[in-house]
């Protein structure tokens, strides 16, 4: 029985893929780069920040140190930081608050594994910080997903097997990291064809959770 949901955070529960698209062309085009499209940036999605660096960096012959690039992912980062402050509720996708009560009711244990260091900010802007029992963010790890570390750290801080977790993930790479971490998983969004979901949705607002095996 499954007694525990892990969600991704952009693109799953909050409407940031769009801030995190344009924080990342202000960089490109900063650098020079006048070929970075929105369909680099749906790659860059469940990766860390240096993944996606590199996803960027691509697109230009020219090479930078080890330095140059946290000197540049952190430029990245204080133009995203600066498009988050207004960010509200009002920013969560449909369907959210309904299912974290859903879960609730069910005494389904909550998390958000997400690779973004920013995680505690967005869910302090968006309202839904004391909505999960656990957070594993990109404060909390090294390795990006595929990598299931996000998500196993996620179950640890739960108290649960892997195997009693559900992810929920809008990215090709989020899937792939939860099933390499022994868990089920929802893909909506992007993500919705993966061939290893074990369930699809569009969106969590379309989903039948309420007549889904996973909770019965």
């Amino acid at each position: 029985m499954i007694k525990a949901v892990i969600f991704d955070l952009d693109g799953v529960l909050v409407t940031t893929d769009e801030l995190h698209y344009l924080a990342w062309k202000s960089l490109a085009d900063d650098l020079g780069i006048t070929t970075f499209t929105k369909e680099d940036n749906v790659r860059q999605r469940g990766v860390s920040r240096m993944a996606s660096l590199e996803i960027v960096l691509e697109k230009t012959p020219t090479k930078y140190t080890d330095e140059q690039k946290l000197e540049l992912a952190e430029k990245k980062n204080t133009i995203y930081v600066k498009s988050l402050e207004g960010l509200s509720a009002e920013d969560l996708l449909p369907g959210v608050k309904d299912f974290i009560a859903f879960l609730k009711v069910k005494s389904i244990k909550t998390a958000i594994g997400s690779a973004s260091k920013n995680t505690p900010m967005i869910l302090e802007k968006t309202g839904i910080k004391y909505d999960f029992d656990a957070i594993s963010c990109g404060l909390d790890t090294t390795k990006s997903k595929p990598d299931p570390e996000v998500f196993l750290i996620a179950a640890q801080k739960l108290g649960l097997k892997p195997t009693e977790c559900v992810v929920i993930e809008d990215s090709d790479a989020g899937i792939q990291a939860a099933k390499n971490g022994g868990m089920y998983a929802v893909a909506v969004g992007a993500a919705m064809n993966n061939p290893l979901a074990d369930y699809k949705a569009e969106s969590i607002d379309s989903w039948d959770y309420r007549n889904c095996d996973l909770f019965m």
